[in-house]
């Protein structure tokens, strides 16, 4: 992620602050056929971040051949989102980090809504600086 130094970022318009939040959801009972296709779950994780207030940077998407899983990583000014699915057990990990205003449990809600997963389990975790003494 490049990094601006203040006034550079001030002067753009691109000032991010360091806190945010970390969605760490695992979601089950995922029918298989929504959990192998790269180009499918690109276009879900692109859409999640926009919807989320989000600006996307670059993604990279990996399929592990017919009928396995995908590994994949969509790169946000604001942080990012990955996604590793496993077809055969009917399971996705997600990781949804979002510094700023961006809104991470919005990009959440349209992932779980096209996945449709039977059971989920979120942790969410706030992410700020250490204090500075």
């Amino acid at each position: 992620m490049k990094r601006e130094t203040l006034p550079q970022a001030a002067a753009s318009g691109l000032v991010h602050q360091p806190a945010g939040t970390h969605l760490l959801a695992d979601l089950g009972g995922i029918a298989a056929e929504k959990l192998g296709n790269c180009a499918e779950l690109e276009a879900l994780l692109r859409s999640a971040a926009e919807a989320a207030g989000a600006r996307v940077l670059f993604s990279h998407f990996h399929g592990f051949g017919e009928g396995q899983g995908v590994t994949g990583v969509v790169l946000l000014a604001e942080s990012h989102i990955t996604i590793h699915t496993w077809p055969e057990c009917g399971f996705a990990a997600a990781d949804l980090f979002m510094c700023g205003s961006a809104r991470p449990e919005l990009a959440l809600t349209i992932i779980e809504t096209a996945l449709q997963p039977t059971s989920s389990q979120i942790n969410t975790v706030r992410r700020v600086p250490p204090a500075i003494s």
